[in-house]
């Protein structure tokens, strides 16, 4: 077992190269990380071709193992298996620090790298498999997703009325950028500035419009509103996609004040209307009396003329009161001629006295 160790040992010192091939690969470049990493390779081999050479030859440890062998032997089997421990803790140690020398940078994201010895290094490392030196190295993974961010705040008009704004932002960091926003901000950089941003941005914009305005010109106050939050957000290296806004209230005096007011405009345009009827009206009545002026005047004209114009008239008016009797079921006791009804004998000849003689005719009974 320990001639077994021993090759292990001086394979593994042999399959490590003189250059900087695996090193370089860890630590990115050239440069002073290529000579460190080449330095640490070296010294790699230099270990294992150590263990390789502390490993005995023969077979102390069989020959212990079997029972044949005195004092001697024993301890040396005991020297060789505490050997062969202390390669494995080594072994071991290599294999952990293999596995935590590679980092996965998952899709819709970026790292920077931490170096203990150099502080932040300047390369983003994009999607996929990354290489590190362990415990040397340790990689910060960024999200580069746009995130949304909402904020509700209360400032005053143009006109010194109070307004509650909500306004959502799309942002994302500037992936060129990443290592200035870790090394200035952290990890947490939209917690840190954007509402501030927001909030004096939304100030600053609302202040320029009256209340009415901030209503009919939505548009115009979003557009604008967008314009100096990413212009203030560059300085950041804050990307913003898109900015909304998504609630816009009054206070409760200034909502009924607008109230009141569409009330008296809806009662003046009420009242307005009321005239405009009333108007039409007294026309109507000037018209029908005029009418009726000149219809009287009319039928005077035409019984003077025509005294059988009147005749027909009682003819009309007695076709009307019989249908009316007829249809009623009260008897009724009256004088013909009081209903108009006799269209016989002399009422014909009244009739035609009372018209030229005044009041002597058949009205006198």
């Amino acid at each position: 077992m320990a001639q077994k160790f021993k090759d292990a040992f001086q394979k593994m010192a042999q399959n490590i190269p003189k250059g900087g091939g695996a090193g370089g690969g860890g630590a990115g470049g050239g440069g002073p990380k290529s000579i460190q990493a080449v330095t640490m390779a070296q010294k790699f081999k230099d270990a294992f071709q150590k263990m390789a050479q502390n490993i005995p030859k023969g077979g102390g440890a069989g020959g212990g193992g079997a029972g044949g062998g005195g004092p001697g032997r024993g301890a040396g089997a005991a020297k060789a298996a505490s050997r062969a421990a202390g390669s494995l803790m080594v072994a071991g140690g290599l294999g952990y620090g293999a596995y935590n020398s590679v980092f996965t940078v998952d899709g819709g994201h970026r790292a920077v790298v931490f170096n203990r010895l150099l502080g932040m290094k300047s390369t983003v490392y994009n999607e996929g498999l990354n290489f590190n030196i362990p415990w040397f190295e340790r990689p910060i993974v960024y999200d580069i997703r746009t995130r949304p961010v909402n904020l509700q705040t209360l400032t005053g008009s143009k006109d010194l009325q109070m307004v509650t704004i909500g306004v959502r932002v799309l942002h994302k960091p500037d992936q060129n950028n990443l290592v200035w926003i870790y090394r200035h901000l952290g990890k947490n950089y939209d917690e840190r500035i954007l509402p501030s941003l927001m909030n004096e941005c939304a100030k600053a914009v609302v202040a320029r419009y009256n209340a009415n305005e901030l209503l009919t010109k939505r548009e115009e106050v979003s557009v604008a509103i967008s314009n100096e939050l990413s212009a203030r957000c560059r300085g950041f290296f804050v990307l913003l996609e898109d900015v909304a806004i998504t609630h816009l209230s009054f206070s409760p005096e200034y909502a009924k004040a607008v109230e009141g007011k569409q009330v008296a405009q809806q009662e003046a345009e009420r009242a307005k209307y009321i005239v405009l009827g009333a108007l039409q009206e007294k026309k109507t009545i000037i018209t029908k009396a005029r009418g009726e002026a000149e219809s009287a005047e009319l039928i005077g004209t035409a019984v003077k003329r025509n005294p059988g114009f009147m005749k027909l008239r009682r003819i009309d008016a007695a076709k009307d009161i019989a249908d009316i009797v007829a249809g009623s079921g009260n008897k009724i006791y009256l004088n013909a001629d009081s209903l108009l009804l006799n269209l016989l004998g002399d009422a014909d000849e009244k009739f035609t006295k009372s018209v030229h003689g005044g009041r002597k005719g058949w009205f006198k009974q």
